[in-house]
Parts: C-alpha cells; structure tokens; sequence
C-alpha cells in the first residue's frame, strides 16, 4: 500500500521539523512549504493526502490559502488540519468556516496531532471507497465521488461537510446530538468542542439550503441537537 503524503505548510523551522519527524515515525511521506505561495504550487504538483497549515504565513496567510483550495475543484476536498497559535474561539471558528477539517492550537502534543491526522486519513479513505448514492427530491449525493447536487446545482461542500451530511441523510428524521455527530464525524478519540457542530452545520445549511437561515432539510432540534427532514425533499 502506497504510504499517505502529508504537506507542512509552516514558517518556523523547529516546528516544521517538530511534525516531519512525528509523522515520518507513523511512515508518511512528508513534504515541507515555509509559505502560503510555494505550498500552491505544490499541492498543484505533488497532490497530498493532507495539509497541515498554519493559519499565520508570510506571503500568502493560511485562511487566504486555505479559500483558495475550498474553491477549485480539485482540492475542494482535501483534508487540511489547521495550525493556529491563537487560542480565540472567533479565530477557530474563522478556520472552520473557511473550510478546515481541524485545528490545534499551538503548543501542541505531537501525539494528539499524528491521532488527528490519522483519524482525518481513515475517515477519507473509507468515504472515498464508498459506492453507494442517495437521492431522493432535490438532493442527489454520490458518495464515491463526493458530488453533491441541490436543486439543480453542483454543491461544494468540504470533507467534514460531505460527511456530516452523510450522515445526516443516512438517519433521517433521527435527532442527533453534537456529541453523536462530533464522535461519528470527527472521531471518538479527537477532542473538539461541541461548537464546532454549530459552524459545519451553518456552513452546510448556506451550501444546500434555499435560505440558510430558514432552513428546510437540517432541522435544529432546541436543547438537543439537529436532524434531516427527509419529508421535507417531497415538497
């Protein structure tokens, strides 16, 4: 099996070679940028698995680079673990809602980030190899090749989105609570706070739904959590 690519994208040295090493040990194939601009070009030449950015850069600033894969086609849905050396909810939310999978927040333990990592590979991989389709109303998902249509259009979604709706769709009318979604989507054994739900939930609502504030198809369930109003595709 062909070992996993993994692109550091980080201006300082020590840490660069704090995660090349961490991860060479669990045997991926690692790469380094130093800035937002060179990491283009070589996500472009060399397609990694999985990038792991620092939201602050010389150059071009992580979340700048960060957009700019969520929006070509290509990298739409390529895992990105974001490192952030702000501790602020409002700059994790910023991440999220730009289109990373995850974020850390530096100082971090080497241990957490290769579990993270390795939780984010397992998660595409077993999406990727998926076969199956949904399609019911106006909403078609094909989950082999992360296509995704809503009333007519193709959708964008990024890999933490496709599979929170996955899921979603594979309950319906089930309410599901942030710790249920929060262990099927991003892991039982990461550690991410339940409001993190809250920010793919937004984002996925404007990505789908007629009007993102009045939603039709993801219901909030107060108090409790959220669930997918099937009905709703018949109308």
């Amino acid at each position: 099996m062909a070992r996993k690519r993994i692109l550091i994208v980080e201006d300082e040295p020590d840490i660069r070679k704090l995660v090349h090493y961490n991860l060479s040990q669990e045997h991926f194939k690692v790469f380094e940028a130093d800035e937002g601009e060179k990491a283009l070009k070589m996500i472009q030449r060399d397609r990694p698995d999985l990038v792991i950015l620092d939201l602050l850069l010389p150059g071009l600033p992580g979340l700048e680079l960060c957009k700019i894969l969520r929006e070509r086609p290509e990298t739409a849905n390529l895992p990105i673990l974001m490192l952030t050396a702000k501790a602020g909810e409002a700059d994790r939310v910023v991440g999220l809602e730009m289109g990373a999978d995850d974020y850390l927040t530096k100082p971090f333990s080497p241990r957490e980030l290769v579990a993270r990592v390795k939780a984010i590979l397992r998660r595409a991989d077993r999406h990727g190899a998926a076969g199956e389709s949904y399609e019911k109303g106006e909403l078609k998902i094909n989950f082999s090749t992360y296509e995704v249509f809503a009333r007519g259009r193709a959708v964008r979604l990024t890999l933490k989105e496709f599979e929170l709706l996955r899921f979603l769709v594979q309950n319906p009318s089930r309410v599901l609570s942030r710790d249920q979604l929060l262990d099927r989507v991003w892991g039982a054994d990461v550690f991410v706070d339940p409001r993190t739900v809250d920010v793919h939930i937004r984002r996925l609502r404007k990505a789908v739904e007629r009007d993102d504030r009045k939603p039709e198809w993801i219901l909030t369930v107060r108090g409790v959590g959220y669930k997918f109003d099937e009905k709703a595709l018949d109308k």
